[in-house]
């Protein structure tokens, strides 16, 4: 019989035995390789009459194979195998192995019934083991992780706990406060003797306002607690010390029928959390101070009832959704991402900034209505009307400029809505020389440009520059002897010289009509923002063909790809390719910190 226990660090079986003097130890993979491995991996029980009949083997597993190298270095020789997980709690911890019956020709179910009787009685064992060593590695306290990093010394650890007793107030704040410890650092050693995860105060943090309606805030300062969010099947609770076991009695009494899950928290962090679901911070119109307002107006699932009352009497619904707007756009987001997960699942606000996605805000999912709702009421959007996208344009103004967005409303599983808003605010053309193209893309785009007549298109994905790059060339060309139209959705950057024309689809003022009525205004050179059709790409192919430059957008991802796609809008080859002069495929690229980068 062979005992196997698993080490989950390796992946592994082993199991040590004696050998004359020495401790050796069996070491094997967890997979389906080998067949204490098997047992481990798949929790199966495997009883085998011939261990060297392959058949046999490949009926359990196609890869399933017999070790025989112990056979002939001792000269044994297996025929039957009967080896049984040894679980805990469903989870494989070990593998008990009997070989070669002493009597018939396989381990019977008899035979099976008695070793699984002897795997749980060593699940139990072997579980307890594990437990004993995890509490002899514990810390003994909650500083000894700061102890052993040399973080402090023990005879500043005793001067601080002295001075938090002299001035009644917590240890932690002392070694933060006067020992200069990180707080991160402080963190990992009360995760460690706690055994829990550590969170630090974050503002974006709003806990769920069902779990905070019953509670008193005073009652929670006083046993320095609190709800902090949803987590699986459980909730997640912040407490200061976790093993207080008066506290985690009162927190299961406050919180019944919920599983409870802890994570630990230092005493101020605790207290700034608890200010700010009371409402309490001090920062001017801050994402913390406008969800305080509305957990004060008491919004709850009313608004599925009444959206149409949403008006500029609900302050903080409007202030909530301007700061969103503001605050992306400081931070040079593109787009905004709002997306609700339903009511028990708080509401996710996500930028996209530099081309990646970050997670700017949590809201509670009993907001998720009214914020969906004032976002299209600003983008003239019908409110009542959630089963199908709509499209809108916000016109918002900051302190210094106004900037335009465009909202799209997309409905979702479970009766949600998303929103996304690009935003298009107004830039500053930038040379043609700082765009950092290559110099001979450079050389070559200056030289078409110079052209009197033909057409030059830039092309890629949405968000990859274009509009900006067909602006950089309008200014390279930009001379009093030429007049210059461009028709754009919306005009993003403006310049001196350029006759601009803002395009309305709604009233049927599209790129088509924009293009016809150009070419009755005496025009040099035609810009349009994008050919999004047939009758778009054949107006500029002929504008280009009768003495005019013409300059526009297309989304495909290659130069290639973009010849196909026109020649699939069904437009004359021939007429295409006299007028074609090149065409530019870009994406945008992040690029180093001249300051910070280093030689790689």
């Amino acid at each position: 019989m062979t005992l196997y226990a698993v080490d989950p660090g390796k992946q592994e079986l082993y199991s040590k035995f004696l050998a004359l003097d020495t401790v050796k130890e069996i070491r094997v993979p967890v997979n389906e390789k080998s067949i204490a491995g098997f047992v481990a991996a798949t929790g199966k029980i495997v009883n085998i009459a011939n261990a060297y009949d392959r058949a046999e083997l490949m009926m359990i597993s196609p890869i399933l194979s017999f070790d025989s190298s112990w056979d002939k270095k001792t000269g044994f020789r297996t025929k039957q195998i009967l080896a049984m997980p040894v679980l805990h709690e469903g989870r494989a911890i070990g593998v008990i192995q009997l070989l070669n019956k002493k009597k018939g020709a396989r381990f019977t179910k008899d035979d099976e019934t008695g070793v699984s009787r002897i795997a749980k009685t060593l699940g139990i064992a072997f579980n307890n083991q594990a437990q004993l060593l995890q509490s002899q590695n514990r810390p003994k306290t909650k500083f000894d992780y700061l102890l052993a990093q040399h973080r402090v010394s023990q005879d500043e650890l005793n001067s601080a706990i002295s001075e938090a007793r002299r001035r009644q107030t917590d240890v932690e704040s002392i070694l933060i406060e006067q020992y200069k410890v990180p707080k991160n650092e402080l963190g990992v050693s009360l995760s460690q003797f706690y055994r829990c995860p550590f969170v630090e105060y974050d503002e974006r943090i709003i806990p769920p306002p069902d779990l905070m309606k019953d509670l008193r805030i005073d009652y929670l300062r006083r046993n320095v607690w609190m709800p902090l969010r949803r987590e699986d099947d459980g909730v997640l609770v912040i407490i200061d010390n976790p093993q207080d076991l008066q506290r985690v009695d009162s927190v299961s009494q406050a919180l019944k029928n919920r599983k409870i899950k802890w994570a630990v928290g230092l005493r101020k962090d605790i207290l700034l959390f608890l200010g700010q679901a009371g409402g309490e911070s001090t920062a001017k119109d801050s994402i913390g101070t406008i969800l305080g307002d509305l957990r004060a107006e008491d919004v709850t699932e009313t608004f599925d009832l009444g959206l149409g009352e949403l008006d500029e009497n609900d302050s903080a619904v409007i202030r909530l959704a301007n700061q969103i707007i503001v605050d992306a756009y400081k931070a040079r987001a593109s787009d905004i991402h709002i997306e609700p997960y339903g009511t028990q699942k708080d509401t996710v606000i996500r930028y996209r900034i530099d081309g990646e996605c970050s997670e700017y805000q949590k809201i509670p999912g009993a907001y998720r209505r009214a914020i969906v709702a004032r976002v299209k009421i600003m983008a003239q959007l019908d409110i009542a009307e959630r089963r199908k996208p709509q499209d809108g344009k916000i016109k918002f103004k900051l302190s210094d400029r106004e900037i335009e967005l465009r909202v799209a409303t997309i409905p979702t599983a479970n009766q949600n809505e998303d929103v996304v808003m690009r935003i298009l605010a107004a830039n500053e053309l930038i040379a043609l020389d700082k765009l950092g193209m290559t110099d001979r893309n450079l050389r070559e785009i200056k030289r078409v440009a110079e052209k009197p007549y033909g057409l030059i298109l830039c092309v890629g994905p949405t968000g990859s520059g274009k509009t900006t790059t067909l602006h950089s060339l309008l200014g390279q060309i930009n001379k009093p002897e030429r007049k210059i139209w461009t028709a754009e959705d919306p005009v993003e950057i403006t310049q001196y010289g350029l006759r601009q024309v803002q395009v309305m689809p709604k009233i049927g003022f599209d790129f088509a009509a924009a293009m016809r009525a150009f070419l009755r205004a005496d025009p040099d050179v035609i810009m349009v923002g994008e050919m999004r059709d047939a009758e778009t790409a054949a107006t500029g192919i002929e504008a280009s063909l009768t003495g005019h430059l013409v300059f526009s957008t297309l989304h495909t991802n290659s130069s290639v790809e973009t010849v196909i796609r026109l020649l699939d809008m069904g437009l004359d080859p021939f007429n295409f390719a006299d007028a074609l002069l090149g065409i530019m495929a870009q994406r945008l690229v992040k690029r180093i910190c001249k300051d910070c980068k280093t030689e790689y």
